[in-house]
């Protein structure tokens, strides 16, 4: 507890940190309201969309905030699910990246020899494949547009790097005195995995899961700009492609603009958290 509370003081006192975390805090507001609302099902009035008055995009007005879309549909509204989806997406898919790159890291680092060899073979590969398009390719293969197929792509395809990582800082803790105390002592394998090196990389996990989160959130925008994402979901992405196939792209900037604008807000705000982050766990990035 005492650990917490000193290294939230350091995360208090960093600028960037605070920045990124007053937008987040922002946007979790915009979740929290998007109940209370209009209504944006896409399937409810086809024809009219939720405004029955209104057939076409409007502009920002007393009774839409943001204006509409080409179905009469808030965009304030829209702009509220999508930051529900945006968290969604990005936390899942960094959160599975994150436990698979970390085990395949502690595992290859810890035991060596061929299971290194063969687990930084596979790492490699994959390193050396175009992440946006690799998931292009295997979300068309697949067909089925889910928001979860999409997100558990991301999450296969975005753990080398946190692998890479984890394998290196176990090397370096598995050589540590307190480690040969435990292997003296009889604890096995699966116990100074768990209770000796697991517990000292997790911060490090930590950090790379929030810029795991930025690309999460960008891959499922732009999968979901190209036409392969779900569109039974109303995300950011999906907004910006409704705005693009239906030409409104230079006519309505009050409807392209606030969906382009909060992505690159929020994958922002994970960012400069995670540069918080990274000053914590490296002492040497202090500011003096």
């Amino acid at each position: 507890m005492g650990r917490f509370k000193e290294n939230f003081n350091l995360f208090r006192k960093n600028r960037l940190g605070m920045t990124g975390l007053f937008i987040l805090l922002f946007f979790l507001l915009l979740v929290i309201l998007g109940p209370i609302l209009p209504r944006i099902d896409e399937m409810y009035r086809p024809m009219t969309g939720v405004d029955k008055e209104i057939l076409w995009s409007t502009p920002p007005s007393r009774a839409h905030l943001l204006g509409t879309d080409f179905m009469g549909r808030d965009i304030l509204s829209q702009l509220a699910h999508g930051a529900r989806i945006a968290f969604m997406v990005g936390i899942s898919a960094a959160l599975a990246s994150v436990l698979i790159g970390t085990l395949v890291g502690l595992v290859a680092g810890y035991f060596g020899r061929l299971t290194d060899t063969l687990l930084m073979r596979l790492t490699d590969i994959l390193l050396t494949l175009p992440s946006l398009p690799l998931i292009i390719i295997i979300a068309a293969a697949l067909g089925k547009q889910s928001l979860w197929i999409i997100v558990g792509i991301i999450g296969l395809i975005g753990w080398p790097s946190t692998a890479r990582v984890i394998r290196a800082q176990t090397l370096s803790l598995k050589e540590r005195p307190f480690i040969e105390a435990a292997r003296v002592s009889g604890a096995s394998n699966f116990r100074i995995i768990t209770r000796h090196i697991a517990p000292n990389i997790l911060p490090l996990s930590f950090l790379y899961m929030t810029f795991g989160v930025t690309g999460a959130i960008l891959a499922e925008a732009g999968l979901s700009f190209l036409g392969l994402g779900d569109p039974s979901v109303v995300s950011w992405g999906m907004m910006l492609q409704w705005c693009f196939t239906t030409g409104h792209t230079f006519r309505a900037p009050y409807w392209v603009l606030p969906p382009g604008l909060s992505i690159s807000l929020v994958t922002f705000a994970f960012y400069l958290i995670g540069r918080a982050l990274d000053e914590i766990i490296n002492p040497r990035l202090r500011e003096r």
